[in-house]
């Protein structure tokens, strides 16, 4: 079963439109609450593709996905991408193969 994997902490420049929406989303699709932190829905039907860019990849033994971004950002919000169409960790472990 494929599963949500973390590859790192990513900072955005959001306008004060875009975290609305963020904001409602997140609200709309929650699963779970640990204190202010929350658990949102993410399946291949339904989710939030974001566009990260990133300056260089490692290998990790932190995170569960055995990458790491290096210098990762938010570049911007993909409403018009479904969730199925995101991209797959498999394309970050082949740029680390290169």
């Amino acid at each position: 079963e494929e599963e949500l994997v973390p590859v790192g902490k990513a900072y955005f420049g959001f306008t004060d439109e875009e975290l609305k929406q963020i904001d409602k989303y997140v609200r709309d699709n929650t699963i779970e609450r640990f204190g202010p932190v929350r658990s949102v829905r993410a399946d291949r039907d339904n989710g939030l593709v974001l566009e990260v860019a990133f300056e260089g990849l490692n290998r990790s033994t932190r995170h569960k996905s055995g990458v790491a971004m290096r210098f990762p950002r938010i570049s911007r919000l993909r409403w018009d991408k479904p969730a199925n169409e995101a991209d797959r960790i498999e394309t970050l472990q082949a740029l680390l193969d290169r």
